[in-house]
């Protein structure tokens, strides 16, 4: 039987760059956790659950890297931007304890994890999944990736800025779950690979965006992010 070759080609996800390196960081797969700072989690009339974390996804061809313009999505008018610290695994992890998640990391990175809220807020009401507001195109951002050996996440300062308005801020040790917390939780329910990223959730003052908007993320010590929103697709 002759190799079987593809119909047609498919969208793939973009390397990311990597300070210090020639080489891109390839992407396997995205998590994101809900909920991790209890400021945002109030502001959204929730309650933070310290029992365990919980996960959404996110398809890697919805990742974009900073500095491009990415397009209104279709079926919302309540766009909201949530801007995050973004692990980057670089070896793999499955049911590792805490003393030992930190070996699986790669590095660091800023990220915004793009949110349909209208949408979001209809399927939390009716109990249903929340993937239609998560999981769509160019609903991930991320910046350049720092090497873990040369960032360590502590109290450092995350912020967000709308057309040069403050929006949100925060600091790291305001997080729920910590990141060697996240990364031994999640390892009990996947093996985790490189290639994967984890986007450890939002401070508070997530707001809604218009086309035409530009945003500016940080978290002190990583390269920041610029992103700008396009007419509606």
């Amino acid at each position: 039987m002759s190799k079987i070759r593809p119909l047609f080609s498919i969208p793939t996800a973009p390397l990311i760059p990597v300070l210090g390196l020639q080489e891109g960081f390839p992407i396997h797969r995205i998590f994101c956790v809900g909920r991790n700072y209890a400021a945002h989690a109030a502001e959204l009339g929730n309650t933070v659950d310290r029992v365990a974390p919980f996960y959404f996804t996110k398809p890697p061809t919805g990742l974009v890297i900073e500095g491009c313009t990415i397009a209104y999505p279709p079926g919302t008018e309540d766009y909201h931007h949530e801007i995050e610290l973004v692990i980057a695994i670089g070896a793999p992890a499955f049911r590792v304890s805490t003393e030992e998640a930190m070996k699986s990391v790669f590095g660091y990175a800023v990220g915004l994890d793009m949110t349909r809220r209208d949408l979001q807020n209809a399927m939390k009401e009716k109990q249903r999944p929340w993937d239609i507001s998560k999981a769509f195109e160019e609903s991930a951002v991320i910046g350049p990736i720092t090497p873990a050996s040369e960032f360590a996440p502590d109290a450092q300062r995350i912020s967000l800025l709308v057309n040069g308005s403050l929006r949100q801020e925060g600091h790291l040790n305001e997080m729920v779950w910590t990141v060697p917390e996240m990364i031994s939780h999640l390892s009990r329910y996947y093996h985790l690979t490189p290639g994967d990223l984890i986007f450890t959730g939002t401070p508070s003052g997530v707001g809604a965006l218009q086309p035409g908007d530009r945003l500016a993320g940080a978290v002190e010590g990583l390269t920041p992010i610029v992103v700008t929103i396009g007419p509606a697709a």
